[in-house]
């Protein structure tokens, strides 16, 4: 592929980023694999809508919008299912990879666009709250999806228990979105799908959102008790 055709590539696949349907429409199960395993692998996926994504993947099933290999939808649904749980566990083996080669030098990064220190510290914060099930958790709550491995790594996490934790996430969060999509196409039309999906998204950033308030009230609480003090 040459460099143009790549550049054309990677922009038609931003402008149809917004518009999920159209997205996997277009790109089928690669796309799927590659936002899958970016956001569970790579630091600069913590962008990309993965509830909604295998949400609206399911509804596509379901409408027979996606199927490369012409299955019946329910096959089709459950191969989806085997090959985008394998992209999430292997992109959380790779985040663990990352946290575990870089360490503590990950923290001193300075925050930039494609790669958000506060998000990696927050969920820092909510690993040493929940420990080892942080992993299982974060499937389920943007950004910290993408960072909990890396945080795991950091801490040494002994990969054999980080393991268990992955396999058991990666497939309960695909199994849930995907199945919930496919269901949802079965009994709602497109409109309402799309009001479903859209709950989807505020109930998933709603704990990341109301954390982030709840950290800088208290930041100002500190600052203003230790500028009381005599």
């Amino acid at each position: 592929m040459s460099y143009r055709a790549a550049v054309d590539l990677l922009r038609e696949f931003f402008s149809r980023l917004r518009e999920l349907e159209s997205l996997l429409q277009w790109g089928g199960y690669p796309v799927l694999m590659i936002i899958i395993f970016a956001e569970t692998g790579l630091l600069i996926g913590f962008f990309l809508p993965g509830d909604s994504l295998l949400v609206t993947a399911g509804v596509l099933v379901n409408a027979g919008l996606i199927n490369p290999l012409g299955l019946p939808n329910f096959q089709n649904l459950l191969l989806m299912n085997v090959t985008l749980m394998a992209m999430a566990i292997i992109g959380d083996a790779v985040g663990f990879s990352i946290g575990r080669r870089a360490g503590p030098k990950i923290f001193t990064r300075e925050q930039s666009l494609l790669f958000r220190k506060d998000h990696l510290i927050a969920t820092q914060k909510f690993y040493e709250k929940h420990g080892g099930k942080t992993i299982i958790l974060a499937r389920f709550m943007p950004f910290a999806r993408t960072f909990a491995p890396v945080v795991a790594g950091v801490g040494q996490m002994q990969y054999r228990r980080f393991a268990m934790f992955n396999v058991v996430g990666g497939v309960l969060w695909v199994f849930s979105m995907t199945f919930l999509g496919y269901f949802l196409g079965k009994v709602f039309d497109a409109k309402q799908i799309e009001r479903v999906v859209y709950l989807i998204i505020f109930v998933s950033v709603a704990p990341v959102v109301f954390g982030a308030i709840k950290h800088r009230l208290q930041q100002k609480k500190d600052a203003a008790r230790i500028e009381a003090e005599p």
